[in-house]
């Protein structure tokens, strides 16, 4: 089950808890990730050096496949290392959509059907 977060509490408890808070996020949301199906291996590899590019690697990829299925990891590993400050957010956004759409199975993001042009 993915949990909804409040991303701007994201970034404040960040701030507040000089970044370990960031850490406890990324391995939820790591968790999460994994009961979707991806095949993130264990955070302790993030205190590892060079092994923990490995880590936000196998991150991004089981972002890419499971949450956003687009199979763009290289894609989304460069922006994670190129402008980290905006990947939580970008990932808190799209498991927060994944979460709503658990919790009202129904309801999809775009349930509009598209306006036709009947000339009669």
């Amino acid at each position: 089950m993915v949990k909804h977060r409040n991303i701007f509490l994201v970034y404040l408890f960040t701030i507040l808890t000089f970044g370990i808070y960031a850490i406890y996020w990324m391995v939820s949301t790591k968790n999460e990730m994994n009961n979707l199906g991806a095949q993130i291996p264990t955070a302790w590899l993030l205190i590892i050096p060079i092994a923990n590019i490995y880590w936000v690697y196998k991150y991004c990829e089981g972002f890419a496949k499971t949450v956003k299925k687009d199979d763009n990891t290289l894609l989304w590993f460069i922006l994670y290392v190129l402008v980290s400050i905006i990947m939580p957010a970008i990932v808190q956004s799209e498991l927060n959509n994944l979460a709503s759409t658990q919790n009202n199975p129904g309801s999809t993001q775009n349930n509009l059907a598209p306006i036709q042009n009947n000339p009669a």
